[in-house]
């Protein structure tokens, strides 16, 4: 494909995703009256416990006006649902009535904190206390009382599922449906300081035996609950109390580690945090000797490729703060990863001494700092970190923001600075979602032959119901270089179009969507000489998912790569440079995750490189019942090449057990004839109290080289965080 022709189809998938947009029919702002809740004032102390039987709950104002979204857009709910707000100095209280005929077929297999809720029934809710039509808190339950929270940004195009915070509910299911009682202290959330308060707030119901979903307010196919623009309004709040809450949550670790050929070690750990809400919306985290001793071990990946894999964060500290320094230059280039701080390349621990985080909003501008200070381990000197950012709100959906990081080693420095915009609405031709931004990013190490580089990206994004169409330009320079980032590759520019139509058809009943694709591409050429270094392409004839809630896609892939030198793809493998052009097919399907025995099943097939290879994965979950769940997994390459053929398996096994809401656990296994190591991750968490937490875990590693079964490393710890508020 050469860059002019790709230049012509460029502006071509322009204005036809522009005249795509132009014809689609328009549809109106799915909302409906009342649109504005009241919350009551509460002067009495009442029980959260699910039953809603204080006669306050009756005096304050019930909202009933739930509408489907899934599977019959615009039509009413069937089963009723009654909203109520309350809330005193200290916290807010809503009230959920989830009517239903059927109680007993209510499907709720989970209880644990933090819960899949995409396949049960639940009852969300979205508050945007900012009213900026941008940011929200979203909390949801299901009728076994499980708890999940997501902070929600820029208007649901971006989540951080991994916050937690300090918040409490209660269910209780009868034969004429289930109830829920929420309540939300304000010290969990951050809004203006006003004396009285409107919030953005929305709520949707999911029943899933019926596949039905329903909201409050915005009930749009091309809309989400987690678009809070299209939510309905919370008034009414006044008198809230001052937060300025002071909270130390100190740990203790205890527990042994023994290797293979080494003896036995004692491992004793102390340190903790100190949190300072400064004002509602800004808080100061301060922490030492920050251990993660509780976090699951990373799902090893077996690289087939020639680039970097991403591994996500699973540290708690980096978790319930990175929604602060995401930045707009997309999955592949990162100037900000919080994986390089405290973790080596191969996921080994360095000690992180300590450091201080302050986050939060004032007015339109959202602030973000870190330092850190690692230990020196072996080779690793001690080292610096630093990461700030600043965004500011403008226009009802848009932002424009800069980023600055920085890595301080003895007598070198690396650092990145970058820019970011976006534009975002969702009232394109009445009721559809619009996007476009642009960012850029300079790096400086001051080691390096060349001692800075550059990288860019430019994009837009129509995710609508029935047209879903994106394209987007990257740029790495080849001395682009944010060593507390991530780079998938180096030295390139990537031109990407993603085109797919999801209609809705009314002559196939059992049909939810169909979809097709007919062009997504990745095309990387050399920054520098313009050559081609790789190409992905995809189209999908037929994909489709139905009322009951199966999925089917099938692929038709076409690849190139060029290899500038030979590349060795495993052991003694060897692929010669070159230039090669290779085709290859997919079929993918998922069964409805809400049953109790759930699958998923992939095959890829066809040529690879100068050879052919054949990629087979499949996943089997069985849901005992809301205490006991079991999943394994198995995918495995088969790769035939001239210089020799080989087999990659991966396989990976897990149980999951939850006695209430507040004691769970989990055991997780893996293992791939690659490293040859079996890995076994036993966790158990209780939480006698929000935010203090009992951990207890055992890792073993098992070395299965040889056809032998030899233990390698046995560690067994015990973690206890308390949570104290002055």
């Amino acid at each position: 494909m050469s860059r002019s022709i790709l230049n012509r189809y460029w502006i071509l998938l322009f204005i036809w995703s522009g005249l795509a947009g132009a014809i689609a029919s328009p549809a109106k702002a799915q909302s409906g009256y009342p649109d504005t809740l009241h919350a009551l004032t509460l002067d009495s102390v009442i029980r959260v416990d699910g039953r809603l039987d204080e006669a306050v709950w009756q005096e304050a104002q019930h909202i009933r006006n739930f509408t489907q979204r899934e599977l019959n857009e615009g039509e009413p709910a069937t089963e009723g649902t009654e909203v109520a707000v309350l809330f005193d100095q200290s916290a807010l209280f809503i009230g959920v009535w989830c009517y239903d005929r059927e109680p007993q077929k209510l499907v709720a297999q989970k209880m644990k904190r933090d819960f899949d809720f995409g396949s049960e029934d639940n009852f969300e809710v979205i508050i945007d206390t900012y009213h900026d039509n941008r940011n929200g808190y979203l909390f949801v339950t299901n009728p076994n009382g499980a708890l999940a929270d997501v902070l929600i940004i820029n208007n649901g195009s971006q989540v951080n599922e991994d916050w937690d915070g300090v918040w409490a509910v209660a269910t209780r299911t009868t034969e004429q449906g289930w109830f829920a009682e929420f309540r939300i202290p304000f010290s969990t959330l951050k809004f203006p300081t006003s004396e009285e308060q409107t919030w953005g707030i929305n709520f949707e119901r999911n029943i899933r035996r019926k596949r039905e979903q329903v909201l409050w307010q915005g009930w749009s196919r091309d809309a989400e609950l987690e678009q809070v623009s299209r939510a309905g309004v919370l008034v009414g709040l006044r008198g809230m109390s001052s937060v300025h809450l002071l909270e130390l949550r100190p740990y203790g670790l205890g527990g042994m580690e023994s290797p293979r050929t080494l003896s036995t070690n004692s491992i004793k750990e102390f340190g903790g945090d100190i949190n300072y809400l400064i004002t509602p919306t800004l808080k100061l985290n301060v922490t030492a000797n920050p251990d993660f001793a509780q976090v699951e071990s990373d799902r090893a990946q077996v690289n087939l490729t020639r680039f970097s894999l991403f591994f996500p964060e699973k540290r708690k500290f980096f978790l319930e703060g990175q929604n602060f320094f995401d930045f707009g230059l997309g999955y592949s280039i990162r100037p900000f990863y919080s994986r390089r701080i405290g973790l080596t390349e191969d996921g080994q621990e360095v000690r992180i001494l300590g450091g201080a985080r302050l986050l939060g909003k004032q007015g339109r501008t959202t602030l973000g700092g870190m330092v850190l200070k690692t230990a020196r381990e072996g080779t690793t000197p001690s080292t610096n970190y630093a990461v700030a950012r600043w965004k500011q709100d403008i226009f009802q959906q848009s932002t424009v923001g800069i980023i600055a990081t920085g890595k301080i080693e003895p007598q070198r420095t690396n650092a990145t600075n970058g820019f970011d915009f976006l534009y975002s609405t969702n009232k394109l031709f009445g009721d559809k979602n619009f996007s476009l931004g642009a960012a850029l990013a300079e790096s400086f190490t001051s080691d390096a032959a060349h001692k800075t580089g550059a990288a860019h990206r430019l994009f837009i994004d129509y995710p609508n119901d029935v047209i879903d169409f994106s394209a987007i330009w990257d740029r790495s320079g080849e001395h682009f270089n944010p060593e507390m980032g991530f780079l998938r590759r180096t030295g390139y520019q990537m031109y990407n179009a993603d085109l797919r139509i999801k209609p809705r058809p009314s002559f196939l009943p059992w049909v939810r969507k169909l979809v097709f694709k007919p062009l997504d591409f990745n095309y990387y050429v050399d920054d520098r000489t313009g050559n081609l270094q790789s190409l992905w392409t995809e189209f999908r004839p037929l994909g489709f998912s139905t009322k009951s809630g199966e999925f089917f896609e099938s692929n038709i892939q076409r690849s190139a790569e060029h290899l500038t030198e030979d590349f060795e793809i495993h052991d003694g493998i060897i692929i010669p440079s070159g230039t090669y052009w290779y085709t290859h097919y997919e079929l993918q399907f998922e069964t409805f995750q809400g049953r109790s025995i759930a699958g998923e099943f992939f095959i890829n097939w066809g040529d690879f490189y100068n050879g052919t290879r054949t990629e087979t994965a499949g996943r089997l979950i069985w849901r005992a019942n809301k205490y006991f769940s079991f999943s394994g997994d198995y995918q495995q390459n088969d790769i035939t090449l001239p210089a020799g053929s080989f087999t990659v398996r991966e396989v990976g096994g897990r149980a999951d057990f939850a006695f209430n809401p507040r004691l769970f656990g989990s055991v997780f296994g893996q293992w791939n004839d690659d490293d040859e190591k079996v890995l076994l991750n036993f966790r158990i968490n209780w939480i006698p109290q929000p935010e203090t937490d009992l951990f207890f875990v055992v890792n073993q590693s098992i070395d299965t080289k040889n056809d032998r079964w030899l233990v390698d490393n046995t560690t067994v710890l015990t973690k206890f965080v308390w949570r104290f508020v002055l």
